[in-house]
């Protein structure tokens, strides 16, 4: 298998309108998939002892089974994007079904929190040239990403070498908030939070790095 760790040029020249990196050359860590129980309190704790802000890519039915986890992220000031509310491709759905993945989030989110969701990843970074036109109709930015870094391998070297290798000033990281992910997750965003620090690079609040 090969690993893809930053998109391809191309496909960031085509996809201007989406976010590839950040707006304000500092690092910005974003979590896909949760809440999960355990996992998403470890993450949790990690972000509180480095003092950092992330996004969390979180799908609605998560939401759904998991309100206290919401209510935590939240509470220690961060973002949370809209993943869909099933995690389901969107290119294998019809027009409607995507309305209907992405409209049900924003109002799992508004009818039980308030909160008024600015951000979108689809899920597994799969998406069609009608995804930007589909997300203006919610007013929602399309947020990708400069580093994958395959931490749902459960491999904390491939961790380590996407790191050490593709890691820039202005990177957008992924990281999983999942039960794939949870036994090397402390210690993925501490490799991260140390070669960031090594380089003098800095990470930044979610709006301050998308604007």
């Amino acid at each position: 298998m090969r690993f893809y760790y930053n998109p391809p040029g191309i496909i960031k020249k085509i996809f201007s309108d989406f976010y590839w990196n950040t707006s304000n050359k500092k690092i910005l860590l974003t979590f896909d998939d949760g809440p999960i129980p355990e996992t998403t309190e470890i993450i949790l704790n990690q972000l509180k002892n480095y003092q950092l802000r992330a996004v969390f890519f979180c799908v609605g039915d998560n939401i759904r089974k998991y309100p206290s986890l919401v209510k935590e992220i939240l509470n220690e000031g961060h973002s949370i994007g809209n993943h869909t509310f099933n995690h389901k491709i969107l290119k294998k759905l019809s027009y409607q079904e995507k309305l209907i993945e992405i409209e049900s989030f924003n109002k799992i989110m508004e009818d039980n929190f308030g909160y008024n969701v600015k951000y979108f990843r689809p899920p597994h970074g799969k998406f069609q040239l009608t995804t930007n036109s589909l997300l203006k109709k919610f007013g929602l930015k399309n947020i990708m990403w400069s580093l994958l870094t395959y931490d749902y391998k459960n491999n904390l070297e491939v961790v380590k070498f996407a790191v050490k290798n593709y890691l820039s000033s202005n990177s957008i990281v992924v990281l999983h908030d999942s039960m794939k992910s949870k036994d090397i997750i402390i210690d993925s965003i501490k490799v991260l939070n140390e070669e960031a620090s090594n380089r003098n690079f800095s990470f930044g609040d979610p709006t301050e790095c998308l604007n």
